[in-house]
């Protein structure tokens, strides 16, 4: 119900926003702030993706929790997907997703409103113990002396 509400209320709020907006200044420098903000949002996104791939990257390296970093990349990518969006409505929303502040009250919210039940970044498998009579083995496929004709199967006789 949510996202049928969002559906219905987001064009609705761009139009009315659009109007407004083209009324007060008119059509042309509308368009061009929209085509500006796209500009400027694309740099930005390109600028901040960047930022938030050396955070995972140096995460992965020091074998630290990537969910941050993770979360960060996200919210930049939603932002990006706003901001080429035509509208005042969702370059607002994407520019402030494109805040670092934001971005981690953002983050602190969800927090808090989801539990984790397990992490793990690798190390030892509790799973192998109850494997233990599993035997790892390297196998060479050895050709019989009398081989049969090619293009039979070897399996009837001719």
């Amino acid at each position: 119900m949510w996202l049928f509400l969002a559906f219905l209320a987001i064009p609705l709020i761009e139009i009315a926003l659009f109007i407004q907006v083209g009324g007060a200044i008119g059509l042309w420098p509308t368009l061009g702030v929209v085509v500006l903000t796209a500009i400027l949002g694309t740099w930005l996104v390109r600028t901040q993706g960047m930022l938030a791939i050396g955070q995972l990257r140096s995460s992965f390296s020091r074998l630290d929790d990537p969910t941050e970093p993770l979360a960060h990349g996200a919210m930049i990518l939603i932002a990006g997907a706003l901001l080429l969006t035509p509208g005042f409505f969702t370059d607002g929303i994407g520019f402030a997703l494109l805040m670092p502040p934001v971005r981690l009250a953002l983050i602190k919210w969800m927090r808090s409103r989801v539990q984790v039940q397990s992490f793990d970044m690798g190390g030892s498998r509790p799973d192998r113990d109850r494997n233990a009579d599993v035997i790892d083995g390297d196998y060479q496929e050895v050709k019989p002396a009398n081989d049969t004709v090619a293009g039979t199967s070897g399996w009837t006789k001719h």
